[in-house]
């Protein structure tokens, strides 16, 4: 077991979605998942009346984050947010938007605070969301909006991690439709990425050299522009560059030959130029295992690396897994001398 000195906080996610089904699911076996003691920003009231329609002997206990570590062994501590939600399992529900947006802002202040070590996001549907006010492209993007908020003196650029016992991905283009990404993808964000991901890597992590593969875009890398010339224009100059910043980067890589294992042997995280050409092979390869890791932040966040999955709320068959490795990684990276 963990021995937190500060308990991580969790954001209520999705109402309707599998977020609540995991988090009671993990609690109710914390002993057998190792956890580190955590609390909910979230309805008390919800909760309980989700774990009744889950069938599992969960008590609930509204508090404050500072009494939560002390309970947590006898308890699901619940920070509430002042905002009631219905249990309606799979049913999107627009008028519960506020609630789950507060508890992510919430819970980034009690970071920011020190109520907290950490923060670990259950997933967010964000077209529920846009009604509220929410105009971002997902958590990624408004968590550093929230960086920006409450830590103004510090660096912020917020890139997607996909961490897995057997697999870590980044991709540089994140949550923008396909088309997008030749006239997005640039040098200078490829050089930025790789530079966040190799600081956090040696910081966070504990790697002393990481070894960064690059993806092509196209089909064979380009192959030497037959198919496509941002590998030569775009791509390879920003792997000239940081290499000569003296980071092990190599590429332009064809992603179709990079997932196999013993390819994998040869890096410690792949850069790949937009989301699914790297997130595929992550979830495939370690779907219940792999957990979302923010880089480039003044703080630490993890989630699972799923979906609200609204076709199992309410069902019992949602798997804690990957949110139970979201925390037991939150824990370690936020606070490595506690564990």
């Amino acid at each position: 077991m963990f021995a937190l000195k500060k308990p991580l906080a969790v954001t209520c996610g999705e109402p309707a979605g599998v977020g609540p089904d995991i988090t009671l699911a993990a609690w109710a076996a914390r002993k057998e998942l190792a956890l580190p003691g955590f609390y909910v920003r979230s309805d008390p009231g919800f909760l309980a009346r989700r774990a009744k329609t889950l069938g599992l002997d969960v008590p609930i206990q509204a508090m404050e984050p500072g009494d939560t570590l002390d309970h947590f062994s006898k308890c699901l501590p619940v920070v509430p947010t002042g905002r009631s939600i219905d249990d309606k399992p799979g049913e999107e529900q627009t008028e519960t938007a506020e609630a789950v947006i507060e508890s992510i802002r919430a819970c980034v202040e009690d970071v920011k605070e020190g109520r907290a070590a950490a923060l670990v996001t259950n997933p967010i549907n964000k077209a529920a969301l846009y009604g509220a006010g929410f105009t971002h492209p997902g958590h990624t993007e408004y968590l550093g909006e929230l960086a920006a908020e409450h830590w103004p003196e510090e660096p912020r650029n917020p890139v997607m991690m996909i961490a897995g016992p057997e697999l870590m991905v980044v991709p540089v283009t994140v949550h923008i439709a396909l088309k997008a990404v030749p006239d997005a993808l640039t040098t200078d964000l490829i050089i930025e990425t790789a530079r966040i991901t190799a600081k956090d890597l040696t910081t966070r992590f504990g790697f002393k050299a990481p070894r960064l593969a690059i993806c092509g875009l196209n089909p064979h890398a380009g192959e030497n522009g037959a198919m496509g010339t941002e590998e030569q224009t775009v791509i390879q100059p920003a792997i000239d560059a940081l290499r000569s910043e003296g980071l092990d980067v190599t590429g332009p890589h064809p992603a179709d030959t990079l997932f196999h294992p013993p390819a994998r042997a040869a890096y410690d995280c792949v850069l790949g130029m937009y989301h699914d050409q790297v997130l595929v092979p992550a979830k495939t390869i370690g779907f219940d295992e792999s957990v979302n890791v923010t880089l480039g932040l003044p703080f630490v966040r993890t989630s699972p690396d799923h979906g609200t999955a609204y076709g199992l709320a309410g069902t019992g068959t949602a798997r804690p897994d990957s949110f139970a490795a979201a925390l037991r990684m939150a824990a370690v990276l936020a606070n490595p001398e506690s564990v």
